[in-house]
This record gives structure tokens, C-alpha cells and sequence, in this order.
């Protein structure tokens, strides 16, 4: 009782400042910043994205190029947008937007917020489960599964979603001493992983090997049933697959804690790392897959690199799904927290990483990833454009920020409009037009600006 009494006395002393603004001896310099994006962003996602840009026959220069500048615009993104409001302000985004846009449409997002998060956390709890299972021979989950199919992956996935929330439950210090331990060696094992086996796949030399690549790695034929990839879904799907954190502002949560705003650009350790030389990594460790099963639809990130590196290969994708589902889960437990501040941030998490772990049983998060993140970067991006016009235009316009506390109102209807018109317009724009969800973000944010600036003047007016 001694030792149970010790524990949740600890958890209960865990204080992330949801309700308040973070104090001066509470930021933390480059280094927890670099561990966090390098370890979120170079993990169980990568085991997945990787190969699907294989299996939707993304050609090798349309993949290199695409990568380096959807890196690129997504790193400035998180410095210029998310890190310089996240200094500005040094609150979470739950409790700035509740400023700006009241208690209703807040408790709303929150909710939203927080089954997006379980979802992409989940997806990460099962790719981890993919690889806890190897040595117990479980039968892994296929390309075209949607349920659970044998008892064995259920009882896999609660047992890694149960450490996994034990983890997010110690709050953001535990995340960053995790992602900083495990981030090195991850990315260590990632390309070893793909240098190894690349005489397997036919590579003598170094100048041999982009002769392989368009001819057996990446060869822009995509494997059947699924859609074929060019440049532009590879430079859009590397910006806007983390949409939600940065132009979304997701990330204010994690941000709020830096010391100066350019701590923004350590989110280029895990783009590049993770997004540019872990996808190309795991690409080619799916080809040999393919290549070696000839052409099996088990679709398990555990089993391929296994197959490829031995036990290494196994570790490491339970690490990367811990990494991501991490902070996933820290998030979506901040997002339901701030709907009753009473309520302490370790229960919430708690409940969180049950829900989360029921999803997780679902192999269709995995094999849908792609269109997923495309799609919980869409929904969230509205209420970024927002943020970013609350705090740099408004006041110059003559209109009040924060409207919501400034005027005592539960709902800024101007808020509820932007959402809700700026996903109507994406939805049109994906129904009759035939534009893919890939594409929707960047015309999506120009709406959901001039929506929130014509909304607020009327709103304010009356």
C-alpha cells in the first residue's frame, strides 16, 4: 500500500501547467527539443509510410525530390507558425484556443482532438505489437485485414498499450528522457537495417545503387488495388503528415517549453531523420520483403525487419511505435484535460491509453495510414489558421483577440464558422472536383483565413 500510496503520489505531483502559462525555470533548451521530434518522427510511423510510397509505386526521383522539399516546408512551417506562437504565448493550444474561441466550441475540438491523437496512437501500439509477437508466432495482420483476426494480436496490443500509457502518464519530462534515449540507436538501426540487405536486392557498389532503386526499389508501378504516387503526393504528404502539429498548432503544447522560438527548427532532426532517410530505409526493407515472399500480403512492420536485420530490427520497431505513441498519447490526454481542469492530467491519460489501445486492435489504422494522417491534418487545420490570425492580424484590424474572454461568451460563432465552412469547401473541392485529400490543406487554410477575418468583423460588429 506503501509503494501504491508512493506512485500516485507521484503521478498527482506531475504538473504540465495546462491552465496557465509555462514559468521562466520550466523551459528547456535545444536538447530535450531535438531528442522529442527525432524520436517522434523516426519511428513506428516510418515502418509503415515507407512502404506504402513502395506499394503505391512512388517512382525513386518523384520520392527524393518530393521528400526534400515537403521536409523543408514543413520544418519552416513548425519554426514560423507553430514555435514563434508557442513562445509568444507559452500556453497549451487547448487553453489558447478556449481564449479565442470559448468553453463550446472548445470542449467540441478537444473531443475531436483527442480521437484523432488515440487514433494515430493506436496505429503506432500495433505496429510495435507486430514485432512483440514475432517469437510467439502469431499470425500477423494482412493488407487488406480491417479487424482483429486471432485472440493472440489482441492480448499483444494490450499488453505494449499498456507500457506505452504507463510512460505518457509521467507527463512531458518522461517523454523527452524516453525519445532522447531511444532516438540515436533508432536511427542507427534504421540505416544499417537498409545497408544491409541492399546486396540482397542486387546493390554491389555505391554507384549501382540508383540503378537498383528505379528498377526494383521504387519502380513508379504501384502493387495492385492500390493508387499510384507521383511528386506532388510525396512533397504534400511530407508537408502536411504532420499538418496538425504545426500549421494545425498542435505542437503549441510541446513548444510552449522552449526557451527561444527557433527551437522550432529542431523539428528538422526528426523530418530528416525519420520523414527523408527512415522512410527511403524502410522502403527498401518492404521491396526485399516483397521481392523474397514473392509478393505476400502480410503487411506487419515487426516481421520485415526482422526478416531483413534479425533481433535488431524486431527492438527497434517496438521502440518506434513507443516513441510516436508517446507523445500521441500525452497530447490526447492534455486535449481532454483542459474540457475539466479538476480533473488530473495522469487519470485522463489513463483512460486515454485505453481507448487507445481498443483502437489499436484494428489493423485497418495501419493499412490506411496514409490516407489517415492526410485526413486528422485536415480536420485540425481550421482552427490553426485561427490561432495564427488571432494573434498577428486582428489587433492591427481594430478587432479584439481572445474575443471569447474578452467579451464573457461560451461560443465566438466566428470560430465555429471557419471550421465548419472550410471543411464543407475541402469536402466539395474532394467530391465534385475530384481533388485528393493529399492536396486539400493548402487551399483549405486560405479559406479558413478569409472566412475567420470576414466571420470576426461581423461577429464583433454586433
Amino acid at each position: 500500500m506503501e509503494k501504491n500510496r508512493s506512485l500516485v503520489d507521484r503521478l498527482n505531483s506531475v504538473n504540465e501547467y495546462e491552465q496557465e502559462a509555462i514559468p521562466g525555470n520550466r523551459l528547456k533548451g535545444w536538447r530535450s527539443f531535438l531528442g522529442t521530434y527525432a524520436g517522434e518522427h523516426t519511428a513506428g510511423t516510418e515502418f509503415v509510410i515507407g512502404p506504402l510510397f513502395v506499394a503505391h509505386g512512388a517512382s525513386a526521383i518523384d520520392l527524393v525530390t518530393g521528400l526534400i522539399l515537403g521536409n523543408i516546408l514543413a520544418v519552416l512551417s513548425w519554426a514560423f507558425l507553430t514555435a514563434k506562437i508557442a513562445v509568444k504565448t507559452r500556453v497549451t493550444l487547448y487553453y489558447l484556443l478556449e481564449k479565442i474561441a470559448g468553453k463550446r466550441f472548445t470542449f467540441l475540438y478537444n473531443l475531436v482532438n483527442a480521437g484523432l491523437f488515440c487514433f494515430l496512437a493506436g496505429s503506432m501500439i500495433a505496429v510495435a505489437a507486430t514485432a512483440v509477437g514475432i517469437p510467439f508466432d502469431m499470425a500477423m495482420p494482412q493488407l487488406t485485414d480491417i479487424y482483429p483476426n486471432n485472440l493472440g494480436w489482441v492480448l499483444t496490443v494490450f499488453a505494449v498499450g499498456t507500457i506505452t500509457t504507463i510512460i505518457a502518464m509521467f507527463g512531458f519530462d518522461q517523454v523527452s528522457k524516453f525519445a532522447m534515449v531511444a532516438a540515436p540507436w533508432m536511427i542507427m538501426v534504421f540505416i544499417a537495417a537498409a545497408l544491409a540487405v541492399l546486396p540482397r536486392l542486387g546493390v554491389t557498389d555505391a554507384g549501382s545503387f540508383w540503378s537498383v532503386a528505379e528498377s526494383t526499389i521504387w519502380t513508379g508501378v504501384p502493387l495492385e488495388g492500390q493508387s499510384k504516387f507521383g511528386f506532388w503526393h510525396i512533397l504534400f504528404f511530407a508537408w502536411f503528415c504532420n499538418m496538425a502539429m504545426h500549421i494545425g498548432m498542435a505542437d503549441l503544447s510541446l513548444l510552449r517549453y522552449a526557451k527561444k522560438w527557433q527551437y522550432g527548427f529542431s523539428s528538422a532532426t526528426g523530418v530528416f531523420l525519420g520523414h527523408f532517410i527512415a522512410w527511403i530505409a524502410s522502403g527498401i526493407l518492404y521491396s526485399l520483403f516483397l521481392i523474397e515472399s514473392e509478393g505476400s500480403l502480410t503487411f506487419a512492420p515487426g516481421p520485415i525487419a526482422y526478416s531483413a536485420v534479425g533481433v535488431a530490427g524486431a527492438i527497434c520497431v517496438v521502440v518506434a511505435g513507443w516513441t510516436t505513441a508517446n507523445p500521441t498519447l500525452y497530447r490526447a490526454g492534455l486535449a481532454i484535460q483542459s474540457i475539466n481542469p479538476r480533473w488530473k492530467t495522469w487519470k485522463v491519460t489513463l483512460f486515454v491509453g485505453l481507448f487507445t489501445t481498443i483502437a489499436a486492435c484494428f489493423p485497418a489504422l495501419v493499412m490506411m495510414l496514409l490516407e489517415f494522417v492526410a485526413l486528422y491534418g485536415l480536420i485540425l487545420m481550421p482552427v490553426g489558421a485561427v490561432i495564427f490570425i488571432d494573434v498577428y492580424l486582428l489587433e492591427k484590424m481594430g478587432l479584439k483577440s481572445n474575443y471569447a474572454q474578452a467579451s464573457g461568451k461560451s461560443l465566438n460563432s466566428a470560430v465555429a464558422i471557419t471550421w465548419l465552412v472550410t471543411l464543407a469547401f475541402c469536402l466539395l473541392l474532394n467530391l465534385m472536383v475530384g481533388v485528393e485529400i493529399f492536396f486539400l490543406g493548402l487551399p483549405g487554410w486560405f479559406v479558413a483565413v478569409l472566412v475567420y477575418v470576414i466571420a470576426s468583423k461581423i461577429t464583433q460588429r454586433k
